[in-house]
């Protein structure tokens, strides 16, 4: 009887043990760590992030690392916002009085590994930023970390890790790993980093001479990533090699991979639905948290959103989207009632927040079996390299390059080309070639818009004297190919007015070497006619292409030169300039770099695989079906009323100019849906409109542009007229250097702007003459009428008196 009561207690304890007891000898202890500062603009991330903590279900405790100077502790409000352990403010570092909050971080996970408990209580520690929601649970072995082998997120552009900077900064630049957001590791493992993690960081924070956006990728170029790679030279120095996944977190705005559900969001970017965005720094001073019933502006309805976007994909992107912000807004809430608020009145957004709709669109999300994918960061010996940059192991490296010059046109271009890139999920760095003369270059004000190659202009041709801009592509390339360091095996080489919608890889669109791909010029008629019989000895081989071109980087070598000569020599050849000719409308010769790179790979025999599913310019029908990757926006569109052409923004700094923008495309709600074809035209149009303009604003928030509705009073007013433009969809002048955009024909100059306070003086002179004339007159007819009555009543006087 005793053996049998044994038996079943030991049955009954392996049954509550969940039938394994060898799995859960494994370490399952997890603890949630997040950064943040005594500021509102860390509070109601704090509050975002709690309440998506428990809404995920995330195992384990919590702790806000809570970095106070001791004047701002004595003004905090936010203590009861999570569960918390205060840390010694390194804002201003006590040794070298340099001013960076993001150490901050590092110091904090240093500080709780010496004072917290908790700290010895745990086996895994998860470290995520206070901008984010979590969407389901963050299981470290599910993910699969191991000691030594933490998992990551993807920061790709840490391209710091590839250059003199990793040298410069770890004895192990081979094991540098471009990773960051989202952080899963032992807690062994924390132990080791964390000293280095904050060491490589004041380190790499000292490091001024480096803090070029070349050198770090950082745009801002003021070192303000270093805590970044203070963490991937901290891991490098302590051997540890990460799990990199691109599929665990995501960005709003971002298009998440078919088939995954990130589990975290990310909000550190501007991101929109419609005519609706939200910034997280337009709230920095925001103490939305302790402002009863106040939340952040209401994003679309589900049911609008559905109408938005006909691809399953980016409706998924746009959800994700609707789910961060409503997220925010449903902790916001529940913080308020916390805070003792008063019940808020009734409205549909409300109602929207507690249905079942959203509890059912934000239910937790489970990592399904092989649903997130991660790339190993070394070989299992861990002796042999491996590029980071692979989007997966088979896939070979590529590099996206672009070609511009030092004017105010190409900068407005290039900030709408790389911010697309960013969004589009491209693989691997992209490169501005950027063409300048020496004089132009020192007065140029764009360099940390991209990474940049420098090359000495073509334009005016040194040998000839001939002025052909274009000609700077193909000599570009050459330079690029001659003097940069290059370890891809694919170029996929892009026009600056372009804007990326998804990637462009040569495995998916089947470029190989010796077979390069690219999109139908079919206007390039020279092809089929004298003019290649001219200028290439295999005419038969001529192929009508240009706009995106994929090359292995062998051909690219090859080619290069042919291009650039080839060019040269038809645009040499003025007899055959005509339009019957060349197809160029303007017989100038102005397509002869298209011309030299078409007769060019005819001369090696690169016979092109054409695809017209990859390029489409806005204004034109899209094919039923077809997910193009790019716009190429080289020529005029309109959607109603609306129109953009590029030309019309030749001589216009956007750049430089805070806030300024292009007008804004209509709203996609407003469009007509009669023709189903026509709708997607002016959709397609519209999201291009409305990315160069995202671009812009993300551009002027990270140059530090002031708060347009902290100015003074005039330009108060000038941000509320601005905003009406927004609503109704049409265009401020104040906001963006001109108003009545129009190249001219002979000199390509736009018109100035109408002086707005002018036309605002003349107004007001008129107005207030016209009322000073109004009064007047109205005083005269009140004059006329009383001396009318007077004079009646003295005659009725005096017939009274004479009937008496």
């Amino acid at each position: 009887m005793a053996t049998l009561t044994v038996l079943m207690l030991v049955g009954f304890l392996f049954w509550i043990d969940g039938g394994s007891g060898l799995e859960q000898e494994a370490p399952y202890r997890i603890h949630t760590l997040f950064s943040v500062e005594c500021q509102n603009y860390f509070d109601w991330q704090t509050v975002g992030l709690m309440h998506s903590f428990k809404k995920a279900q995330q195992p384990g405790p919590i702790t806000r690392l809570l970095s106070c100077t001791d004047v701002e502790k004595k003004n905090y409000r936010g203590m009861h916002l999570a569960p918390t352990l205060e840390v010694p403010s390194m804002s201003k570092h006590p040794k070298t009085g340099d001013w960076y909050p993001a150490i901050n971080k590092p110091a904090g996970i240093v500080h709780w590994l010496k004072h917290s408990k908790d700290a010895d209580n745990v086996d895994w520690v998860v470290i995520l930023d206070a901008d984010m929601i979590i969407r389901g649970p963050i299981i470290p072995w599910e993910l699969g970390a191991e000691k030594g082998r933490p998992v990551a997120a993807y920061y790709g552009y840490l391209v710091g890790c590839d250059n003199i900077l990793a040298k410069l900064h770890t004895k192990h630049p081979e094991l540098c790993d471009k990773v960051g957001g989202l952080l899963a590791m032992h807690i062994d493992d924390l132990r080791a980093l964390a000293p280095l993690w904050l060491s490589k960081t004041e380190e790499v924070r000292e490091d001024r001479t480096h803090w070029g956006t070349n050198f770090t990728g950082d745009i801002y170029g003021t070192g303000w990533i270093s805590e970044m790679y203070g963490y991937s030279f901290g891991a490098a120095e302590v051997g540890l090699r990460h799990k990199i996944s691109e599929d665990l977190m995501i960005y709003p705005g971002y298009t998440p991979r078919k088939g995954v559900e990130p589990i975290l969001i990310h909000y550190g970017l501007p991101f929109s639905v419609g005519n609706w965005s939200f910034s997280k720094l337009d709230h920095h001073e925001d103490d939305i948290v302790y402002d009863c019933g106040r939340l952040f502006p209401e994003p679309p309805y589900p049911r609008e959103v559905r109408l938005m976007a006909s691809d399953l994909n980016k409706k998924r992107a746009l959800f994700l989207n609707l789910e961060c912000i409503n997220t925010l807004n449903e902790g916001l809430l529940l913080q308020h009632a916390a805070n003792g608020c008063s019940k808020p009145k009734w409205s549909r957004y409300l109602s929207f927040l507690k249905s079942k709709t959203f509890a059912d669109l934000t239910r937790p999300k489970f990592l399904a079996p092989g649903g997130i994918e991660t790339k190993e960061a070394a070989n299992q010996g861990g002796n042999q390299e491996q590029a980071v940059d692979e989007p997966e192991k088979p896939h070979p490296k590529m590099h996206t390059i672009f070609s511009t010059e030092c004017t105010p046109y190409f900068d407005w271009q290039t900030v709408g080309l790389v911010h697309s890139f960013h969004l589009s999920g491209q693989p691997g760095n992209i490169t501005r070639l950027l063409s300048c003369k020496d004089e132009d270059l020192k007065q140029y004000a764009g360099h940390d818009l991209a990474p940049t190659h420098y090359v000495p202009s073509m334009s005016q041709h040194p040998l000839t004297g001939d002025w052909y801009p274009a000609i700077n592509k193909p000599a570009a390339v050459l330079h690029w190919l001659n003097h940069a360091d290059i370890d891809a095996e694919f170029i996929v080489i892009l026009d600056a007015d372009m804007i990326l919608r998804g990637p462009i890889t040569p495995w998916e669109f089947k470029a190989a070497r010796g077979r390069p791909v690219s999109t139908p010029y079919d206007y390039l008629i020279g092809c089929d006619n004298e003019l290649a019989k001219l200028h290439t000895r295999h005419p038969d081989a001529c192929d009508k292409v240009g706009g995106v071109i994929i090359m292995h980087i062998d051909d690219l070598r090859k080619f290069a030169l042919l291009w650039l000569h080839k060019t040269e020599e038809v645009r040499a050849d003025k007899a055959h300039y005509s339009t019957n000719i060349t197809g160029d409308i303007y017989a100038s010769g102005w397509i002869s770099e298209m011309y030299g790179y078409s007769f060019g790979a005819a001369e090696l025999k690169l016979r092109h695989i054409i695809n017209s599913e990859i390029l489409i310019y806005p204004g034109y029908v899209p094919e039923p079906g077809v997910k193009y990757r790019v716009f190429h926006y080289g020529l005029e569109f309109k959607v109603g009323n609306w129109s953009f052409d590029k030309a019309n923004w030749r001589d216009t700094d956007v750049v430089n100019k805070c806030w300024a923008k292009f007008p804004d495309p209509p709203d996609p709600l407003t469009l007509d849906r009669s023709n189903e074809d026509i709708l997607q035209r002016d959709l397609l149009s519209i999201e291009c409109g409305k990315t160069l303009n995202d671009a812009l604003e993300l551009h002027h928030k990270k140059r530090n542009c002031p708060d347009p509705h902290s100015l003074s009073t005039s330009k108060h007013d000038t941000g509320k007229e601005d905003s009406s433009s927004r609503k109704f969809g049409r265009f401020d002048g104040s906001n963006a250097v001109r108003s009545n955009p129009v190249a001219t024909k002979n000199s390509e100059e736009t018109s100035p702007p109408v002086p707005k306070d002018r036309l605002f003086g003349s107004l007001r002179f008129w107005v207030v003459a016209l009322w000073m004339i109004s009064g007047l007159g109205f005083l005269a007819v009140m004059f006329m009428v009383f001396s009318g009555r007077k004079s009646k009543g003295s005659k009725s006087k005096t017939y009274r008196s004479r009937r008496r």
